[in-house]
Parts: structure tokens; C-alpha cells; sequence
């Protein structure tokens, strides 16, 4: 139930002044996450000048007070990580809606710990004389890209109240101007693009040892254990064969994501399972190392060669396809399921002792020598523009926000 309606300390007439009004509140986290909404009270103190004229424009302060609920205990908040926004209505002699936005700053919060919202500023243009009520309205609290949708459930106060004199600007009704957007702040672009080449290898001899597999488009549908994100990446197979078997190297093509928090060294560590097909058939996973530096807050991370060894269980053409991805940081595990998959190379193989589980019959072939880019490539899905794998932003995404985890993908541009 509301506890207060708008309460005036102290103003004089051209003075700014403070008040707070408390509201319940529904706040509903990311969806897809499993936690449920957060119904709260959110105590909030708006400060604006106590009077002025038509054609004035007036700044505008939301502070929080209280927010509507606790950080769940579940994992830390780092500092600087959450950025709050909203809309405060404009009523009486105008109505507007006026946009208001804080920075993202905010100490660390741990885990139970209270949450700590910036202070949200806007601005409105005055355009008609007589009473102008302000009341806090619907906010968003986006914590590294991701947002949790806060929403009062009963009617709020005002919470300030400007008298407008007649001035000389035009009077009537008219939308408020804010200085800043309402929205949550956007991802940047990626800081590079380009369209990934893709290399056939020609069905030589059986001398050959090295075999360079075709760039191929990934659409991944990633799960952490709070939150589910989608993102596409070029990705490449290489072989080196050794006897027998295959050593491979996985490719991400500009897979460099822009980190929005510090990330410590060795707390990274990806794997993928190459999904074979045509004579063979199995799995064979390669692994890539964890990262060796500490990256910074808007610095690029990069996803590392990933490699492992492939022992043909099958004699013939073995299709070598990008599969699942898994991505162990700071604790948690995130696995990046392919909606649909395309051959990066073809081997022609001979079956070992010990290799993959085989094939459904065998087809005669010479040594296992040549190989080819298959076919069974992807639709255009715009990895010009989107080709960066934004899974790994996992390590500064696993962050919970009035009962909402966050999970977050940037893109970026990898310098190879």
C-alpha cells in the first residue's frame, strides 16, 4: 500500500525543492531467467524548483531512496555495473511524459546486499501557467545490457509540484524535452566488419597433411544458468593430419567481445564438441586455453584457437561440423547449442583402432590424404554485421538485479 504521499521540506517561493513519495511496485527480471517477479516498495525523492514561468526549462532530479527489492544471494554486483531509467509524469496545467536517466554508477553490491541506483536527471520545457505535478512512474534497471522492468502496481502521488507563472513562451500542452533517453544505453557497434573468406582444399593425394576448412556461419542459441541469449559466428575448421589422426584448430572469425567489466587471468576457459558426419560419426572435442591476462572494463576478449586431436572411426568422407560450445567462467557454465550447423571440411578417412564410433557402413577409399570444404552451407545470416560470437560476455553478464539475472553479449573485432 502507499505509505506517503508528497511531502514539501521547506521551499520558498524559486527554490528547488525535495520530496519523497513511496509506491509497491512489480519488478519482472529478464524472461527466460526462471526467477520470479519481485513485488516491492520503491521510495523515491524528486527535486525540482518550486517555481517558474512559461518557456523556462527546468532540470529534473529522480533520487531512489529505496529500491524494491534486495540483490538476490546469488552472486555479487561489480561496481559500475547498473544504470537506471524511467519515465516521470508531468500533469496538471501540462502534460508530459519526461524522460529520466542516471549513470551507471554504483558501488559493488553483494550478494543480499541493498541495491544502489544512481540518481536519474531530466528536463522539461514549461509551456502553459498554473500547477505542474510531477509523479514517479515505470523504471528500468539495466545492469550490463540486460533489463529488469520495474512497474507500480497501485496509483502513485505526486511527488513535486512546480507553479508556472505566465511568461513568454506559448502556452498548451506539450510533450517535455528531456536531456536524456529513457531507453537503455544500447550496445556499441562492432568496431570492425567484414565478410569472413572461406578456402577449399582440393581432393589431392594421400602426401598431403594440412587441410584448411571452409568458414561457415553459426547461429547459436546460448543458455547460462540464469538467462538465454542468441549470436552468430563464423567459425573454421583446420586439420593437420599425423599418422592416422587428425590434429584439429577451431576458429572463431572476429570473435572479440568488448568486456563491460575486469575480468581476472585463468577465469575462461571454452571447449566445443565437432560434431562428424558422413562415413564417421561422433563427436570429438577440442579445447581452448583459459585467458592469460587480465582484461580490462571495454577491452576486447578474444575466444582462443580451440584444439583437440580426431581418430577416424569410419573409412571414407568424415564431415567435420562446428557443434556445442561450452564456456566455464568465474563458476558458472554456459552451453551454446547450434540451431543449425554447416560442414566446414571433409576428410577422406581410414577407420583406426580406438577412433569414433563409426559410421553406418564404410565406403572404399584411398589413404586418408584428401579433403574438401563440404557442402551444406547456412542461409545469409548476416554475420557482416553480426559475426561476432557475443557468448563470452557471460563473465561480466552474471549479474542478478531485483530478483532479474543478467546475461550479457557484446560484440567486437578480433585482431589476429
Amino acid at each position: 500500500m502507499l505509505t506517503g504521499a508528497a511531502v514539501l521540506l521547506g521551499v520558498t517561493a524559486g527554490q528547488a525543492q525535495a520530496a519523497e513519495v513511496s509506491y509497491a511496485t512489480k519488478c519482472v527480471p529478464p524472461s527466460g531467467i526462471g526467477l520470479p517477479d519481485v513485488n516491492g516498495t520503491t521510495k523515491v525523492e524528486i527535486t525540482a524548483p518550486a517555481t517558474a514561468k512559461v518557456g523556462d526549462t527546468v532540470d529534473v532530479v529522480w533520487k531512489f531512496t529505496q529500491a524494491a527489492s534486495k540483490n538476490p544471494d546469488i552472486i555479487d554486483l561489480p561496481a559500475n555495473s547498473v544504470q537506471p531509467s524511467g519515465t516521470l509524469k508531468a500533469a496538471g496545467a501540462q502534460s508530459a511524459d519526461i524522460a529520466m536517466q542516471g549513470p551507471r554508477e554504483n558501488p559493488a553490491i553483494p550478494k543480499g546486499g541493498a541495491m544502489t541506483l544512481s540518481d536519474m536527471k531530466g528536463s522539461l520545457k514549461l509551456t502553459a501557467a498554473g500547477q505542474v505535478t510531477l509523479t514517479p512512474d515505470a523504471y528500468v534497471v539495466n545492469a550490463l545490457s540486460t533489463d529488469t522492468r520495474c512497474t507500480p502496481t497501485q496509483a502513485v502521488q505526486p511527488s513535486a509540484t512546480i507553479t508556472v507563472a505566465a511568461g513568454g513562451g506559448s502556452s498548451g500542452s506539450s510533450s517535455g524535452s528531456p536531456s536524456q533517453s529513457a531507453s537503455s544505453t544500447p550496445s556499441g557497434p562492432p568496431s570492425g566488419s567484414g565478410t569472413p573468406s572461406s578456402s577449399s582444399s582440393p581432393t589431392g593425394g594421400s602426401g598431403r597433411t594440412d587441410f584448411t576448412g571452409k568458414v561457415v556461419d553459426i547461429p547459436y542459441t546460448c543458455q547460462s544458468p540464469i538467462g538465454e541469449k542468441k549470436a552468430t559466428s563464423p567459425v573454421q575448421i583446420n586439420a593437420r593430419k599425423n599418422g592416422g589422426s587428425y590434429g584439429l584448430t577451431v576458429r572463431f572469425k572476429k570473435s572479440v567481445m568488448n568486456s563491460p567489466i575486469d575480468i581476472p587471468a585463468n577465469s575462461v576457459k571454452p571447449s566445443m564438441q565437432v560434431t562428424l558426419g558422413g562415413s564417421d560419426k561422433g563427436s570429438v572435442k577440442v579445447t581452448g586455453p583459459a585467458n592469460q591476462a587480465p582484461v580490462k572494463q571495454g577491452a576486447p576478449i578474444e575466444i582462443p584457437d580451440l584444439t583437440g586431436t580426431y581418430k577416424p572411426g569410419a573409412t571414407g568422407e568424415s564431415t567435420l561440423s562446428p557443434g556445442v560450445l561450452v564456456i566455464e567462467a568465474l563458476g558458472t557454465t554456459t552451453t551454446c547449442t547450434p540451431d543449425s550447423t554447416a560442414v566446414s571440411l571433409t576428410l577422406n578417412t581410414e577407420e583406426q583402432a580406438g577412433g569414433a564410433s563409426g559410421g553406418g557402413g564404410s565406403s572404399s577409399s584411398s589413404s586418408g590424404g584428401a579433403a574438401a570444404t563440404g557442402g551444406g552451407g547456412l542461409a545469409e545470416t548476416g554475420s557482416g554485421d553480426h559475426g561476432a560470437l557475443k557468448a563470452l560476455g557471460l563473465v561480466a553478464g552474471t549479474a542478478v538485479l531485483l530478483g532479474g539475472a543478467v546475461f550479457t553479449f557484446l560484440p567486437g573485432r578480433r585482431t589476429r
